[in-house]
């Protein structure tokens, strides 16, 4: 299905919906072909294909809402659908603030979302990648004895949205991604690491060989780990383990949270709760961006939002409900369903990762966080940690078994150095930054 077929899907919901009785209603229909290849050893241990179809509806009727999802897109599928939601907004209580978004459109930046590369690709070519892969990490290093699986995937996805009132959109994007977790033996411990790359363009990948090399050495490079003492230094957040970071923070000033009081940033906009280096956005219109999008889940056109300037809160992020819950205007990150981030991160500084251990006399390296352990109402912060012990500006040794722990409003406050380090491969990501003092409990 292309992108006017999908569009003439999605005008024909909203027709169907108007001739059941609807005042309003909004119709989003998703087409998606996706690949999946997993290899172990010198095997293909998985090999999916699919292509997943639906239609998410959503309905108003004298200020009562409901939706639907459904993947009948026949046509008699697809009347009975509609007919259903539109009797199930009688059983619905009024709600003030339901309705279609006030304003509509698309962004019209150039945002590269589709590569033709992933469309044509060979399914021999990909299946033979994951295999690469796995071969790869394996010769790499003889400490390797297995893996949790080497894996090539990708999608090719169409998305189309029309409203009753006359608005219809749709484009078409791509994914690619690769990655791969060693398991190398420590004497009885195993080690284990994830490493991958994601991007819309299969040359935006890393090279397979990097994703293999990163991969092992950051299994093999916690050999010998021990627990570090019990201590209140600087912390590095490597990358990777910045972005989850950066997912509470985006918990945080999300409106949908904001709007029930599960947020320690309610109340606070226009206050200074991080360090000048504290500058996040969230941008739909990056291009290549994992996040972007010409419009949002209800059709609003996407847009660069300053979320902190320099450290102060300038804006929660909202979708059309919440924001007129809250007396705000949409930001245009509704997921059709909620509050979603496009491309939510920390603006990146100038220094490499290895300038900022380098600039650390004393401190920890942080490469890997282990469970969940955020309060988001106090802002409260701990998770189990991996990574490395800095000392005099070096890597000293691997260290294991601890916990980091904070508030964030200390932490968002103590971020005195940013990495250049970014690097677009999901809705949310982070250069790394380093935090000036943290607790570490070890030993």
């Amino acid at each position: 299905m292309d992108e006017a077929q999908a569009v003439e899907l999605a005008r024909q919901a909203v027709t169907l919906a108007g001739d059941a009785g609807a005042g309003a209603a909004e119709a989003s229909v998703s087409i998606a072909r996706r690949f999946h290849a997993e290899a172990r050893e010198n095997v293909v241990a998985r090999l999916e294909g699919s292509t997943a179809k639906g239609l998410l509806l959503r309905v108003f009727r004298d200020g009562r809402k409901a939706t639907l999802s459904t993947s009948d897109l026949t046509p008699e599928g697809l009347r009975s659908a509609v007919e259903r939601a539109v009797a199930q907004a009688e059983s619905v209580a009024p709600d003030e603030y339901a309705g279609l978004p006030d304003e509509l459109g698309s962004s019209g930046a150039s945002l590269e979302l589709a590569d033709e590369q992933i469309s044509t690709r060979d399914g021999g070519e990909k299946v033979d990648e994951a295999l690469e892969l796995e071969r790869l990490i394996r010769a790499a290093d003889a400490r390797v004895v297995n893996s949790s699986g080497s894996h090539y995937t990708d999608a090719v996805a169409v998305t189309a949205i029309a409203n009753s009132t006359g608005f219809a959109a749709a484009y078409t994007s791509t994914r690619a991604g690769r990655s791969t977790g060693p398991i190398a033996l420590d004497g009885e411990i195993k080690r284990i690491a994830q490493y991958g790359s994601a991007s819309r363009h299969l040359a935006g990948l890393e090279p397979i060989d990097l994703v293999a090399t990163t991969a092992v050495r950051r299994a093999v490079d916690l050999f010998g780990a021990r627990k570090p003492p019990t201590m209140r230094v600087p912390v590095i957040f490597e990358r990777d383990v910045a972005a989850s970071v950066l997912e509470d923070l985006f918990a945080a000033v999300s409106a949908a949270n904001v709007a029930v009081g599960n947020s320690w940033l309610s109340g606070q906009i226009g206050n200074r709760i991080g360090s000048d280096l504290v500058t996040v956005v969230d941008d739909g219109t990056v291009p290549s961006g994992l996040g972007s999008a010409p419009f949002d889940g209800e059709g609003v056109a996407t847009r660069r939002t300053p979320v902190f300037e320099r450290g102060v809160l300038r804006s929660f992020l909202y979708d059309s409900y919440y924001a007129r819950k809250l007396g705000a205007a949409t930001t245009g990150n509704s997921t059709g369903g909620g509050v979603g981030p496009s491309n939510f991160f920390l603006e990146p500084g100038s220094v490499s990762l290895g300038e900022l251990i380098a600039a650390t006399p004393l401190g920890v390296l942080v490469m890997d966080t282990i469970g969940f352990a955020t309060e988001h109402a106090s802002g409260t912060y701990s998770r189990g940690a991996r990574g490395f012990f800095i000392e005099g500006g070096e890597l000293a040794y691997p260290i294991d078994e601890f916990t980091i722990a904070g508030q964030y409003t200390e932490m968002l406050a103590g971020v005195d150095a940013v990495a250049g380090d970014l690097r677009f491969d999901g809705p949310v990501v982070s250069p790394s930054f380093r935090i000036a003092e943290m607790t570490v409990s070890g030993n």
